[in-house]
């Protein structure tokens, strides 16, 4: 028989580097979750991506087990990494601050796919050049059309 649910968590953690303090302490605490067995646990899991911004879903239990699944970093930190900001542009339909290229937005929709509501990969680079939009980044080139 299935353990019952009593709540979802969703947090967003850097990458080994999971610890008590807030906002992962007082989240899991107050559901009655065993904070430094989670932090172990994440960190274990997330070594290779070290300093990267990881959301998690935590899945706690009624009897305060706990399972969590590790998503893909989110598309709007991925194309500050790709065009090297630190943050996106105040007034994103005035001023644009950097330019990507449709290999970059590509490489990010792969890495995304999973956590996407898309089945090919040409919506998945949509929704990700919709995202640069909305920060302020433009996107240097035409719409591959090939794929």
């Amino acid at each position: 028989m299935a353990k019952e649910i009593s709540a979802l968590i969703k947090l967003q953690i850097r990458g080994g580097a999971a610890n008590p303090s807030p906002p992962v302490g007082p989240a899991l605490g107050a559901k009655g979750v065993n904070i430094m067995d989670f932090c172990k646990q994440f960190n274990g899991r997330t070594q290779e991506k070290q300093g990267k911004l990881l959301p998690v879903v935590i899945t706690v239990f009624a009897d305060k087990s706990f399972n969590f699944i590790i998503k893909t970093p989110p598309a709007s930190v991925q194309l500050l990494e790709a065009s090297k900001l630190k943050k996106g542009s105040a007034e994103s339909n005035r001023v644009k601050v950097a330019t990507v290229t449709w290999d970059d937005v590509k490489k990010i929709a792969e890495d995304k796919m999973v956590d996407l509501n898309a089945f090919k990969l040409s919506s998945a680079m949509k929704m990700v050049a919709g995202t640069a939009r909305s920060m302020g980044i433009n996107i240097k080139g035409q719409f591959p059309e090939d794929l």
